[in-house]
Order: structure tokens, then C-alpha cells, then sequence
């Protein structure tokens, strides 16, 4: 099945999230992504969360899609080989997407001597070349110290590796771009992308860096929307649900489900706040919430679902990761961007393909993440047109590997 990037071929050679993200992206896009693995796996490849036989579902999460080949390339001769297959000929290949140090078999100045269009996206700590990840960067933005309780003092790292998935998007998007450039110009280039910048930047792009700027320092406010009104509540069956009222039509909703109306409109009139601005309501966060919490503390989960759903609030419930699996529709073949898979070493799962449903592609199907070296000897003999039988030689010589 066609897709939109069916035609181009990237090469990866990469470990943990970024990179592999920004791979799988276009895999499931249609691209041709093939991992250079080293032959007994890299450096996340047992990376939790692992099965009871320790495969990764982590790697294999995250390299969907792809194609592997096994190569030594600690010896010449596979650094030889794993460059030959960067180089390759073909108008749609010639990327290399990487998060490991551009020298060796990686240098882009080498690399290019035999492909001088190649277009070649190398994924940093820092940009400097400083080695980072998603745990010591986010740090460093400042973030943990408004994560959290309020009454906490000590700062709240966060689960999601946030910044690992920007940088990944990120990097999907700029190999594109260059290579579009590439189409028009007829030019590579070395792109560097560094996690820290892209935290940085995105720091930048939601307010964070100028309101620090002009002199403001913002604290913790637990789980309420800052600048506008959102907050956790709990039915009386003991459900907990977020209720948001960001926008206009949202708080009109959050009101008439709430019958809070009046309520509201004498609570502006007494706090000389107009709650048609969002920043008001963040002000009268606190006097907003007790009215809101006596209304939902009394009422069952079913009531306020009906209700919510009824005017269109703005809310959801939480759950857990085993609810949302267990019992969450969008979490199912019901969702048309989610497929089971059959993955080697581990079974049958519910798997994620691309979220974007373009006008003219059928979305393609999740595919399993591949062996380590499952297909190897197709690549040397597709590709590097090598035959059979040197393709044996370098299997007896341990340079290469198929699973």
C-alpha cells in the first residue's frame, strides 16, 4: 500500500527516543526506514518497559515500520559497509537520521565525498555537542518547580519525555525540509538539532521566557489551568474529572451544566472581575472552584456525564493506563489509526500507526518492529546489489547478521 513518502529511504542509526521517533514518523508515513543495528542490539535494546523475557516493548514501540540490518561496524570492513548503504544511489535516498557523534562511519564530511547531495540530520544533547537527555534537559528549563502541588516545595520531574518527542517531530520535519530543498537545489546539507534547543525554543514559542523577562516568577498551581479556569473535581461515586473552561463557549457550557449562571455572574459582581475574560477566571480560581466543587461533589459520575455531555462541557475523566486500555474505545480498533500486530518475542498487541488521515492516502497499518538483522541480506542485495555468495562470506567473517 502506497502512502504519502512511499519512495524514500532513509537511514537510522539511532537509540532511546528522539531519533527512532523521527524515523518510525516516516516510516509510517511510507518511507523506507532501515535501522543500522549492531548485531546483538544498541544501547536501549532491552530498555524498559520489557517483557518476563526481557524484549523491550519499548524499542519495539518505536521502531515500527522499519527494516533492521545487522552490521559490525566496529570493524572496517562493516564501517565500510554501513557507509555504502548511507551513500546509496537512488534520487529518494541519501538521508542518514542520527542521534550518535557525526565522526567515524557517521562523519558527514566523509560521507559526502561519496554522496555529495547527502542530506544528513544529526541529533544533539546540546549544541554544543554535550551529551543530554530528556531528564537532564527538562531540569534545566525550570519546569519541575511548577509541576506539582502547590504546597510542594521540591521539584516534580514529569513521566512523559516531552522533549524527546518534540525533538523527534522535529527532526521528521527537518529532513524533510531539506529534503525538499534538495529536490529544488540539488544540495545536501548537515542538519544539527539539539534536545536542549528544542526545549529552549519551545520554552520560548509558550510564553515561559518572556514572562520570566519582564519580572514575573510563576509558582506551582497544582492542578489549575493557569490563566484561565480548569480544575480536578470528584463525583460523589469518587470519580475524578478535569473540567476546563478555556474559551468563551466553554465556560458558557461549564455554567448551564452546572446551573451556575447566576451564581457566577453575582461572584464576578462581588469580586469586580468579568468572567467573559479568561484571566479573570484564573484570578477567582479558588472562589470559581468552591462553587463548582458543590455542585459535582454531589452528583454521581453518570449524572455529570450526561450533563457535560449534554451542553458540551469541556472535560474528561481520569483513568489509568490499564483503564484507558481496558475499557477506553479510542484506545481499540475502533480508532481507525490503531491495528493488532503480531510482534516476534512477544505476541499479539494493540499497535499505533500515523495519526494523520490525509484526503487522498488510506492511513497505512501499523507493522511489527523488526528483528534485529531481519533483513539484512534483502538490504545488501537490493540495495548494494551484493550477491549471495559475499553475502555469506560476511556472515562467516561476523561482519554482518540476520535474525
Amino acid at each position: 500500500m502506497k502512502n504519502i513518502l512511499t519512495g524514500m529511504r532513509v537511514i537510522e542509526a539511532s537509540a532511546f527516543v528522539a531519533a527512532p521517533l523521527g524515523g518510525m514518523t516516516l516510516a509510517q508515513l511510507g518511507a523506507d526506514v532501515i535501522r543500522i543495528d549492531a548485531i546483538n542490539g544498541g544501547l536501549d535494546y532491552h530498555r524498559w518497559p520489557v517483557t518476563k523475557h526481557n524484549v523491550s516493548l519499548f524499542w519495539n514501540g518505536l521502531n515500527k515500520s522499519k527494516r533492521s540490518i545487522a552490521i559490525n561496524f566496529r570493524t572496517p570492513e562493516g564501517a565500510e559497509l554501513a557507509k555504502q548503504l548511507i551513500s546509496a544511489e537512488g534520487d529518494n535516498a541519501g538521508m542518514l537520521l542520527t542521534n550518535f557523534p557525526a565522526r567515524g562511519w557517521l562523519d558527514y564530511e566523509e560521507l559526502k565525498q561519496h554522496r555529495p547531495d547527502l542530506i544528513q540530520l544529526t541529533i544533539q544533547g546540546d549544541r554544543h555537542g554535550n551529551s543530554a537527555v530528556d531528564y537532564t534537559v527538562n531540569p534545566s528549563m525550570g519546569l519541575p518547580f511548577l509541576t506539582g502541588s502547590e504546597q510542594s516545595q521540591d521539584p516534580t520531574n514529569h513521566v512523559l519525555p516531552a522533549w524527546d518527542c518534540i525533538t523527534g517531530q522535529m527532526a521528521a520535519l527537518g529532513l524533510l525540509a531539506a529534503e525538499r530543498h534538495r529536490r529544488i537545489n540539488k544540495e545536501g546539507q548537515h542538519i544539527k538539532l539539539a534536545l536542549a534547543d528544542a526545549a529552549m525554543a519551545t520554552m520560548s514559542h509558550l510564553g515561559f521566557i518572556a514572562e520570566a523577562q519582564l519580572g514575573e516568577q510563576r509558582p506551582r498551581y497544582g492542578n489549575y489551568l493557569f490563566g484561565a479556569f480548569g480544575r480536578d473535581f470528584v463525583t460523589s461515586d469518587h470519580h475524578r474529572i478535569m473540567v476546563i473552561g478555556l474559551t468563551p463557549k466553554q465556560w458558557q457550557s461549564l455554567c448551564l451544566a452546572t446551573d451556575s449562571q447566576q451564581q457566577m455572574l453575582d461572584l464576578a459582581t462581588q469580586l469586580n472581575l468579568d468572567f467573559s475574560q479568561e484571566g479573570d477566571r484564573f484570578i477567582a480560581r479558588e472562589q470559581i472552584a468552591e462553587c463548582l466543587e458543590a455542585y459535582i461533589s454531589a452528583q454521581t459520575f453518570n449524572t455529570i456525564q450526561s450533563r457535560f455531555n449534554q451542553h458540551g462541557v469541556c472535560w474528561s475523566r481520569y483513568q489509568s493506563i490499564n483503564e484507558l486500555v481496558a475499557n477506553d474505545p479510542e484506545c481499540s480498533t475502533n480508532n481507525p489509526m490503531f491495528n493488532n500486530i503480531e510482534q516476534a518475542n512477544v505476541g499479539s498487541y494493540l499497535a499505533a500507526g500515523a495519526p494523520w488521515d490525509f484526503s487522498l492516502f488510506d492511513r497505512l497499518p501499523a507493522q511489527p518492529a523488526p528483528t534485529l538483522g531481519q533483513h539484512t541480506d534483502e538490504i545488501l542485495s537490493e540495495i548494494l546489489r551484493i550477491d549471495s555468495s559475499q553475502i555469506g562470506k560476511l556472515h562467516d567473517k561476523g561482519i554482518i547478521a540476520a535474525s
